[in-house]
């Protein structure tokens, strides 16, 4: 039961700085969708690489993981915003935001991990 109230607390925090983040934006551009992306691998690799040298209690990785990188991040919206900007003509835009997004989040994903292990103490 722990577990689920971590994930759905966690949930509603992520859920919650998507909304701020994406309040603050321009509409015209899914430049918030893109840096919640982002910024969300870069948390989980870095939780990821952390939780590899530690080991917490199931409801706090379930928490922060599920719960707070889950909810803050969001795949169907890059979807969604890529077929929207395809449909509207802007091909070029689409393309740009498709690369950057799934690029910078597997760039930044690694790059939290090796941070994750390094602040874990595991020497790499």
């Amino acid at each position: 039961m722990k577990n689920v109230i971590a994930v759905g607390i966690g949930g509603a925090a992520g859920t919650y700085l998507r909304y701020i983040i994406n309040t603050q934006l321009p509409a015209d551009f899914p430049v918030g969708t893109m840096i919640e992306n982002i910024t969300g691998s870069l948390l989980l690799g870095l939780l990821s690489g952390w939780f590899a040298v530690k080991t917490p209690r199931d409801w706090v990785k379930a928490g922060l993981g599920a719960g707070l990188c889950g909810g803050y991040t969001t795949f169907s919206t890059f979807a969604a915003d890529t077929v929207d900007l395809y449909t509207g003509q802007m091909i070029a835009p689409a393309v740009w935001y498709m690369f950057v997004t799934l690029f910078l989040g597997i760039i930044f994903a690694m790059i939290g991990f090796a941070a994750g292990q390094k602040a874990g103490g595991e020497h790499l």
